[in-house]
């Protein structure tokens, strides 16, 4: 970031670049631990910088009486007070021990674990302030702190990240990956409508497609092209012919017409279609719903092993343009939810480019919640992109070389979904999206007089502090903004840094399939495990079933049976668990009749008992290993070998059992 765009709220400290990490990299001072076993590093920051909070506080304007009398805890109200207090607060640190141990070696079940320190602190340091980042005015300090968190996400993606630059990144941060993807939806929607709303305004003195249809499907670069056209041309106007034109532009927008009356008046078009793998994550769904668009308007495209279908993808843009069917987005996934797989990237801005020569322009989004960390695993610190063989050099078989192509197109597409709350080991909530072109934001731009009051901000950084334009929340936690800026400002975003701890998830997957081929071996003689494919990521599913089994109803019964074993209980002393896991499904709308066939071969299960008895699908164990310590290397222990020898007690204890041999 260019030094002209240092936040007047900063001081230098904050504005520096991140400190460099030593090369002896500490993966012991960066979680509380299994064993809260650096409870001493976190207690002393929290006192440290409480105590500097309550010195802001009375040295603010020491002049003023304290409002608070001194005795007031001598008084028996007050006292009456604290006694309910701490009554309560003990309650619910007893009822918080039912809670799930995601700190825990011994935790393999979803997408969380232990929290980084430097985001616990920041996060726990910035409360007290209450900053509200919806602008400047409520949060003078984190919503810099929140712009700056998105050019460190959007350089981690291969985005451009010079502020100097026109065509600067744009990111923000949010509760989750669901609602980053509204916002995807959102701004991609804007886009795709605006130069309808252009051409039916008239405005002159522009290049403007030569009808609705062009307009409306050129390629986001074009629409970008075309919108910063149209602000330049504005800006020419005098104030009065300014005003009149903005009006009339805005009037014939989509999100002023809405959507009845906007198609209503252009019936050449029709709403747009967005086409994404049958792995996608339901908050797709749920955001069509949402815009308007309909749950029709989600076309779902089968996997190859798990991973999009790039022949399906063609074969329906291609449709699409034989039907005069506009495409909104293609969405790829980076890590899907359920099995950690990547989707080729690569191949969907390929078949993009196509289709926008072929007149069908759309947007490109990757929902990266879970994998878009991983992308600090082909960066150099510079942020150049590191090639396939100095990826994988500490690694077994990561990454492919399908996976290494999938994060070096990043850069080519238009938009990203991350969670820091997943794989940025930070606290919920903390999504993330991305926009690679910043300058199409301008669409979203909302008034508010009262906390808005610098619109025509002609520099990038002074453009976002009134974030709360640009972005689908109003009120917002600025204290979710430092404990991301923080984090990534002491583990920058690169393979040197945060990339050591997501190589560690690697190691943990490529020694937990290397464990569960052992496995399967040694379990030979009661039960069929494979592992249905092999994992792109940190996540890693294992296929049970009982041997000389061939139907799918019972294989599925028996993996349920067994997850009650491996599932959090809230009902039971949590100490009674010895490990965790979780579920997720093989169905064949998802797989494909050949792919089903392979894994319930290899399982022995008769592929013609699905659908029998509600079971169109087969149930398998997930298990997400992005816990840093599930190879303990101090203590020379391995929690993921002994996970598998507890699962080979369980499983011999339950087909031992009566009830299973009933």
């Amino acid at each position: 970031m260019h030094r002209a765009e240092a936040a007047i709220s900063l001081d230098d400290s904050l504005d520096a670049p991140a400190a460099a990490v030593s090369d002896d990299f500490c993966l012991d001072a960066c979680f509380l631990g299994p064993y809260a076993e650096n409870d001493a590093l976190l207690e002393k920051l929290i006192v440290e910088f409480f105590r500097d909070h309550a010195y802001w506080r009375r040295n603010f304007h020491p002049e003023d009486p304290p409002a608070i009398p001194t005795h007031a805890s001598t008084r028996a109200d007050y006292q009456a007070f604290e006694a309910k207090l701490r009554h309560e607060l003990h309650r619910l640190s007893a009822a918080l021990k039912r809670s799930v141990p995601f700190h825990s070696p011994r935790y393999l079940g979803h997408m969380v674990s232990d929290l980084l320190i430097p985001g616990v602190a920041a996060q726990i340091l910035t409360l007290p302030y209450n900053p509200n980042n919806v602008s400047e005015e409520a949060a003078p300090v984190t919503v810099d702190l929140e712009v700056r968190a998105g050019l460190q996400l959007a350089r981690m993606l291969g985005y451009p990240d010079d502020t100097s630059r026109d065509d600067c990144a744009f990111g923000h941060l949010c509760s989750g990956g669901t609602v980053a993807n509204y916002q995807a939806l959102r701004l991609a929607l804007a886009l795709k409508a605006f130069p309808v709303a252009l051409r039916t305004a008239q405005v002159p003195d522009i290049t403007l497609p030569e009808d609705d249809w062009q307009a409306y499907n050129l390629n986001p670069a074009d629409a970008v092209v075309l919108l910063v056209e149209w602000q330049r041309w504005l800006a020419q106007q005098s104030p009065a012919q300014r005003r009149q034109w903005q009006r009339r532009v805005q009037a014939e927008r989509l999100e002023q017409r809405g959507m009845v009356d906007f198609f209503a008046g252009h019936r050449q078009l029709s709403l747009p279609r967005v086409l994404a793998p049958i792995t996608a994550h339901y908050s797709w769904s749920k955001g069509l719903k949402l815009l308007g668009l309909g749950r029709n308007q989600l076309q779902l495209l089968p996997e190859r092993e798990m991973r999009l279908d790039i022949d399906a993808l063609e074969e329906a843009l291609l449709q699409c343009q034989r039907d005069r069917q506009p495409v909104l987005m293609s969405v790829a996934v980076l890590g899907t939810t359920e099995y950690g797989t990547i989707d080729p990237v690569d191949g969907v801005v390929a078949a993009r480019q196509r289709s926008g020569q072929a007149g069908l322009g759309h947007w490109v989004h990757i929902d990266g919640a879970w994998g878009g960390y991983l992308a600090t695993l082909f960066r150099n610190p510079d942020g150049s992109l590191r090639s396939r063989d100095e990826v994988g050099r500490p690694f077994q078989s990561f990454p492919a070389d399908t996976v290494h192509a999938a994060f070096a197109a990043l850069g080519k597409t238009d938009s990203v979904t991350v969670d820091p709350h997943k794989l940025g080991y930070l606290p919920y909530g903390a999504g993330a999206f991305i926009c690679r072109d910043g300058r199409a934001m301008e669409l979203l731009r909302e008034e508010a007089d009262y906390v808005y009051h610098d619109a025509n901000a002609d520099s990038y950084m002074r453009r976002f502090r009134g974030l709360g334009q640009f972005i689908p929340e109003g009120s917002k936690s600025g204290a979710t903004a430092a404990a991301v800026y923080i984090s990534h400002q002491v583990l920058p975003l690169d393979h040197a840094h945060f990339g050591r701890l997501q190589a560690q998830t690697i190691r943990s997957a490529e020694h937990f399939l290397g464990a569960a081929r052992r496995f399967a071996t040694a379990m030979a003689e009661v039960a069929r495990v494979c592992v249905p494919f092999p994992p792109d990521s940190n996540l890693v599913c294992l296929a049970i079933n009982p041997l000389g089994n061939s139907d799918v109803g019972v294989a599925n019964h028996f993996l349920r049976k067994l997850y009650q074993v491996l599932r959090c209980d809230p009902q039971q002393p949590l100490q009674v668990k010895s490990y965790f896991a979780s579920t997720t499904t093989l169905r064949p709308d998802a797989l494909g009749a050949v792919e089903m066939g392979r894994i319930m071969q290899m399982l022995g299960i008769d592929p013609t008992t699905l659908g029998g008895d509600g079971d169109d699908r087969l149930v398998i164990l997930r298990h997400t290993l992005m816990n840093p310590y599930l190879l303990d290397e101090h203590n020379d222990l391995s929690y993921i070998d002994g996970y598998f020898r507890f699962l080979g007690e369980e499983i011999r204890r339950l087909l031992n059992s009566v009830e299973m041999a009933s």
